[in-house]
């Protein structure tokens, strides 16, 4: 599976790991998974560092859409994006500006700026 996550209701966070090729539905997949289980006020930890982006345009923007609706309709968490290539960077940015979701968004070259930055957001 391209992306795993866990999920820790005591802590209140979505750890996700992306690995390979990432398509919509994988990330549909995901997302669901958060809903069902109502973390997306939980703050998101997103390891993107091996991530080769599988989506053409259309796809990033029905993700940045389904993300909208979500942000209308429910609170969304904290989200830090590690990354590592150019190529990722550019795909993540492009998917915080078209989600427009009202929350904190930061990305980052190592899990440790990523999860020093999401504890101040949490505070």
């Amino acid at each position: 599976m391209p992306i795993r996550w866990t999920i820790e209701p005591k802590s209140r966070l979505v750890s996700i790991k992306a690995e390979g090729e990432v398509t919509l539905k994988d990330a549909e997949a995901y997302l669901d998974d958060l809903v069902v289980n109502d973390a997306m006020p939980f703050a998101k930890l997103f390891d993107a560092s091996n991530l080769v982006p599988a989506t053409g345009d259309h796809e990033l923007l029905m993700l940045g859409a389904r993300i909208r609706a979500y942000a209308q309709t429910m609170d969304s968490g904290p989200i830090a994006f590690v990354v590592r290539t150019t190529e990722a960077r550019q795909i993540i940015d492009r998917y915080i500006n078209l989600a427009q979701a009202n929350r904190p968004a930061g990305v980052f070259f190592t899990v440790e700026d990523a999860k020093e930055w999401l504890a101040k957001q949490r505070r």
